[in-house]
């Protein structure tokens, strides 16, 4: 059976690949074959080409640019080009066949095409035509959407709109009927149940739950299980592990020694303010600026420990300031992608060659995060777990102030956080971002293509730049983080390119929906629960994911959402499943990491000798079975099962995770100790309930995919299961050796044989695709 599933999974996956591989050998005539559409936006079609073939070098990087010419700006576009004796234009408004721009991109010849064929770059047909078109309509050149204020646009108009929920449903719908397609019909109650369940806690529904939901037939039967789920403990720990992949959070330093760090009271405050639902404004004040609040503030302190997750080097012989400015790099650069949603770090070396940010507008920014009073080397890495500036966390703390840490001993913790001092340094442009070549001083500021920093009203520290992030004017803060809860829930952004809304990012696919969500989620004081509550509620999150041949023609990757996405479960969420639905999961929230089973010798190879991370020492007891989110992460060595299911290495701050589906995946659901282990504890408390074969082989099936088994899956499984167990009545000891797995305390005057058969078969519903999949 192993080996059945094991090809048919690596069938399906070559299948995937063909498919792939015939898409992509039949892209050359897609160009050919678009639409030139009616009105030619700037934004939508003519900026990404230009971003894509001509800004690299008639863009922003004045120190790259050809020609003088500049192509990102209408005053730049517009202007006489200097290496002719007559007037010409790059553009003519109206006029292509006087455009430079257009003549050289159209022609054949190679002496005077761009971009010239060295750069193994061409404009397609299609891009040449649509070009045609947008200088016949007047050129007219807009500023990029995502530097403009979101507006909260009218709702649009939509012919069924009896399906509509909420507003969110008006913009879907809208563009779904423009593609002559309908919505699906809404999910069956099991599969929304347990979709909404993982989404919200990360956990699957339990049978009581199932019980309920399924006999409730009022119209707020959904809702109040959105409420349900959102008032669970669990929920913050679900939120919370996007915001640590965001903040890099690890429990080793980095670098080649990679030593111990206690920055696991931050991840608990994390869980904590998920929970009890602090605004999206007091979320990230509290982050970036916590330490310079007018009132001292002990758990805002705490917060800040979100720009101290960076690694550290404790390795002797380094140079302190190139360290050191390392650690202020990495600070500047985690603030552009997290909160900015741009790839800030391409102006540290020269000018961005696409956005508009200067390498001054760079380092105008990294003095923010460079008043710190700290080392790039401070201690020896066997004594120094939290690098200064650090706070204290006793036991007085916590029962006074900080009652959501859970710290399970007496000894204190230092927790590394934040802490300006004034005067410490000034700051400098480093020449091709060397640490030792200090260029021009530079002071506080922000790109001013985003939003001029206004110091009247944004004080010079990083609580001003909180400020800065939080007026209504930041075009934005509210786009950036709506957009990455969307991808929470749907599995990709408005803005598919969630760590990018720059030049080279993608479009958005609901341009007006994705405002609408931006300015509502800041009128509404940054409600993060509310903002999460209309994405559940809509009928575009409730409708069904069944593919139907129409839509996958016409929309081969879902991007207008006609359907629901059907998503596997996340790394964390895959070991969570198996444990709770098995009974093993401890529910215990935050505390220290834990240690589960790894492979035999896994930190030997990476070690370099020194510290407390030498060895792998695994956890025993009920640390072996608490949730993904608490794994202990040493950046030289992840945990390997984590990684295989896509998970951060948080070496750096990540915004988006990867989706995969590979061989070594499955390998793991059919070999990995927790799955193995989960199986047979699971079939030892069934064994142990009296009921008859089909009912235990029932009932384990509703606990892992959440639904009742179709009459055939039941017959198959337990077809199965008596074949097993014949098999073990003749082999008992195959029996007894096939269970002997985990640490887990084995029941007492269990069965070996019949526990090992309905083993197998839990073992078989756990590898099935549903199993790890939410929707």
């Amino acid at each position: 059976m192993k080996v059945l599933n094991y090809l048919f999974r690596i069938g399906v996956l070559f299948q995937v690949l063909l498919l792939i591989s015939c898409n992509h050998n039949n892209t050359g005539d897609i160009s050919s074959k678009q639409t030139i559409p009616d009105l030619v936006d700037y934004n939508f079609h003519i900026r990404p080409i230009l971003s894509d073939k001509c800004f690299a070098c008639h863009g922003p990087d004045v120190n790259q640019r050809k020609a003088d010419l500049r192509l990102d700006t209408e005053e730049g576009a517009f202007s006489a080009l200097k290496d002719y004796d007559e007037d010409r234009f790059a553009f003519v408004s109206g006029k292509p066949h006087e455009s430079e721009a257009y003549i050289k991109m159209s022609s054949q010849d190679t002496s005077e095409m761009m971009p010239p064929p060295k750069f193994n770059v061409k404009v397609t047909e299609y891009e040449i035509k649509l070009v045609k078109k947008w200088i016949e309509q007047g050129a007219e050149y807009k500023p990029h959407w995502a530097f403009v204020p979101p507006v909260k646009a009218e709702l649009p108009t939509v012919t069924d709109k009896e399906w509509a929920t909420n507003e969110i449903d008006y913009f879907i719908l809208n563009k779904v009927e423009g593609m002559g397609l309908t919505p699906n019909e809404r999910a069956d109650k099991a599969r929304l149940l347990k979709r909404v369940a993982f989404d919200l806690i990360g956990l699957p529904p339990t049978l009581e739950m199932q019980e309920a939901f399924m006999n409730d037939n009022s119209e707020q039967a959904y809702e109040k299980v959105i409420d349900e789920l959102m008032a669970n403990v669990h929920y913050g720990e679900k939120m919370a592990v996007h915001w640590l992949d965001v903040a890099r959070y690890a429990d080793s330093h980095g670098y080649q020694d990679d030593g111990l760090r206690t920055m696991w009271p931050w991840r608990d405050w994390v869980i904590h303010a998920f929970n009890e639902n602090y605004s999206y404004d007091k979320f990230l004040t509290w982050q970036l600026a916590g330490d310079l609040l007018p009132e001292k503030n002990i758990e805002a302190l705490l917060a800040t420990g979100f720009n101290r997750n960076h690694k550290i080097t404790q390795e002797g012989g380094v140079i302190d300031e190139e360290y050191r400015i390392e650690y202020v790099t990495d600070r500047t650069n985690t603030f552009g992608k997290a909160f900015l949603g741009l790839t800030f770090e391409c102006a540290k070396c020269h000018d961005h060659k696409y956005d508009p940010i200067l390498q001054k507008d760079y380092y105008s920014t990294f003095a923010f995060f460079d008043k710190v009073p700290e080392k790039g080397l401070f201690g020896t890495i066997d004594a120094n777990f939290a690098d200064p500036p650090n706070m204290t966390i006793d036991d007085e703390l916590i029962s006074n102030l900080l009652t959501f840490i859970n710290k399970k001993d007496t000894a204190s913790v230092n927790v590394m956080v934040m802490q300006d001092s004034v005067g410490i340094r000034e700051t400098h442009i480093l020449d091709r971002g060397n640490y030792d070549a200090k260029g021009q001083i530079v002071s506080f500021n922000t790109p001013e293509a985003i939003l001029k920093y206004d110091t009247i009203n944004f004080e010079k520290n990083r609580l001003g730049l909180a400020k800065w992030l939080l007026s209504d004017e930041h075009p934005l803060t509210s786009r950036v983080f709506v957009n990455r809860i969307w991808q929470e829930f749907f599995g990709r952004g408005i803005v598919k390119s969630v760590g990018d809304f720059g030049m080279q990012g993608d479009l958005p696919t609901h341009p007006e929906l994705l405002d609408w969500l931006a300015v509502d989620f800041r009128e509404n004081d940054w409600d993060i629960k509310r903002l999460i509550k209309k994405i559940v509620m809509s009928s575009t999150y409730t409708q069904s994911s069944v593919i139907e041949k129409i839509k996958l023609e016409k929309d081969p990757e879902n991007i207008y959402l006609s359907r629901m996405h059907r998503t596997r479960l996340n790394a964390e969420m895959v070991r969570d499943q198996v444990l709770a639905n098995s009974g093993l999961l401890n529910r215990e929230i935050g505390g220290p990491s834990v240690k589960p089973y790894q492979p035999d010798g896994l930190w030997a190879a990476a070690t370099s000798g020194r510290g407390l991370l030498k060895a792998y020492i695994q956890d025993h007891g009920d640390d072996l079975y608490r949730r993904g989110i608490y794994t202990f992460i040493k950046r030289t060595v992840p945990p390997p099962v984590m990684l295989t299911f896509d998970a951060s290495n948080r070496d750096q701050c990540e915004v988006r995770r990867l989706t995969t589906s590979t061989p070594l995946q499955a390998l793991i659901m059919l070999n990995n100790p927790t799955v193995l282990e989960a199986a047979r504890v699971l079939a030892e408390r069934l064994d142990e309930e009296g009921l008859q074969n089909d009912g235990k082989i029932s009932k384990a099936f509703n606990l892992i995919i959440c639904r009742e088994a179709k009459e055939k899956e039941k017959s198959l499984l337990l077809q199965y299961y008596n074949e097993r167990l014949l098999e073990y009545e003749a082999n008992p000891e195959e029996a007894k050796k096939f269970i002997d797995v985990g640490e887990y305390p084995p029941k007492e005057n269990r069965n070996d044989v019949t526990v090992a058969a309905l083993m197998q078969v839990i073992h078989t519903i756990y590898n099935m695709e549903e199993a790890i999949t939410k929707s």
